[in-house]
Parts: C-alpha cells; structure tokens; sequence
C-alpha cells in the first residue's frame, strides 16, 4: 500500500458489527403513474458482504438506480426491509438518515454532482464541512484523498478546467471524505469514454481493495461488469433466476496492483 493508502487505512473508524453490510427482504418500491402503478423493485433479496465490488447490471428502467437509492436511505421501500451495518434502514427517525448519508455511505453518480464554483479540494471538503469536522483535519483529510486518487496536483482547479475522468475522480474522493464502510456508485462512466471508464472503475476497485470499503454499482457497461467480483442482473425490478449468485462469492485476485497498492 503507498504510504497515503496507509494513512488512510489507519484513519478508518472500527466497526463493531461484522456481518454483511447490506442485507435486503424481499423489497419492493412501488410508484403511481396515474392510474397504474409502475413496480420499480420487485421482490428483492440480496447480501452484500464486506470488501466486495458487486455490479447491478440492467437496461435503463430496470430498477438500478432505485434499489441504491433505496439502499442508501435516500427513498423509503413500499414494502421489505433494507439492513445496512445489521441495522433497518427503513425504521431509522430522519436524524439517523442524515447521519446514515454523511458519515457511513458514500454516493458517486453519473453526472458527478461536483459545484462549479468549488475547488476540487473545496469539493471533497464540503461533507465534512457538513459534520463539522476540525478544520486542521479537513485539509489533510482532502490532501491525502486528492492523492489517492491521483490529482494531488490539481487541487485548485474548479470542475471546468478539469477532463471528465478527472471530475469523476474528484466525485470519488468527496464519497470517501467522511470515511464511509459503503459507496454506492450509479452509472459511474456514464458520461466518460470506455478507456477514462476502465480507469475510473479499476480505481474504485483497488480503493476497496487497498481501504477494505465495499461497493455496489448499477451500470450497464460490459467493460465495468467484467472488473466486479460479482454481477447480478436485475430485469423489470427483478433479479434474473441465473445471472449471477445473490449471496457472497470469492473476490477475485486479479487485480494488477495486488489488492494492496494504488496506481
């Protein structure tokens, strides 16, 4: 691990619950669209253990985006129960939610969500800003992330003067910056080209990897797919009967760097 890898590790916060990270029941999220009703997730059950890198595979419709949203405490399910670190994440008051979303998942989307008038050091820094974290500790804490994730040299530049691979790499840092347990990415390439995506996605690998984080992302891209420990489609709300196993599987030790170093 780089020396910035291993400081970062260090400053993990323990967990003192050693199940799986996220466990689902039978979920289902139900909208009305006029007089129908459009089931966006059906009758899910999935078991995501710690340190892996699962894909959710599927078309545009197919329920992705909904199921990490419902995941990550940003929607309430119609019915189910979502656990995340053995606790239900449905029956949590609104101040646990909040404290769920800042502090213990990191979210990294598609359109990278950055603010144009923000540095991309004041990017990463504006979570922890959002839990009052000690100033001192929010410029080393954005100064080894931004390092991490290879733009140690770019800190000032605001979101135009960067390329879209670096962008995303700044949305990458700004989810680890309160030392989340879970990252929830949702089309994390979508708007980069297949090389800067294979990039970014062997990044986020070696991030978990390296930091013992895990990850889910939603994405359609073969490319990404391959580079999973594990991918699991989901059709019409629905997880396909044989597109992969909805429990844990052995992580693959093919990653180039080893598990334990980032490049």
């Amino acid at each position: 691990m780089t020396s910035v890898g291993a400081r970062y590790a260090r400053a993990m916060r323990p967990g003192g619950y050693d199940g799986p990270i996220v466990v689902t029941h039978d979920l289902c999220r139900d909208f009305a669209r006029g007089a129908d009703v459009v089931h966006a997730v059906r009758d899910v059950n999935l078991r995501v253990e710690r340190g892996e890198l699962v894909a959710i595979r599927g078309r545009s419709g197919s329920g992705k985006t909904t199921l990490l949203s419902l995941i990550g405490g940003l929607d309430r399910p119609t019915s189910g129960r979502v656990e995340v670190d053995g606790q239900s994440v449905g029956e949590m008051r609104p101040s646990e939610l909040v404290d769920l979303r800042r502090r213990r998942v990191g979210f990294i989307f598609q359109a990278f969500g950055l603010l144009s008038i923000l540095s991309a050091a004041e990017n990463v820094e504006v979570p922890m800003r959002l839990v009052s974290a000690d100033p001192r500790e929010r410029a080393e804490r954005v100064a080894i992330l931004l390092e991490l994730v290879g733009l140690g040299g770019r800190a000032h530049h605001r979101p135009h003067e960067l390329s879209g691979g670096e962008q995303q790499r700044v949305a990458i840092a700004r989810a680890l910056a309160n030392r989340p347990d879970l990252i929830l990415a949702d089309e994390p390439t979508g708007q980069l080209d297949s090389g800067t995506g294979r990039s970014i996605m062997t990044l986020l690998r070696a991030i978990v990897r390296s930091e013992r984080l895990t990850a889910i992302i939603a994405t359609h891209d073969p490319m990404l797919i391959e580079l999973a420990d594990r991918a699991i489609e989901l059709r019409d709300g629905r997880f396909v009967e044989g597109a992969g196993p909805v429990g844990p599987s052995e992580p693959r030790h093919d990653d180039p760097s080893g598990g334990s170093r980032l490049r």
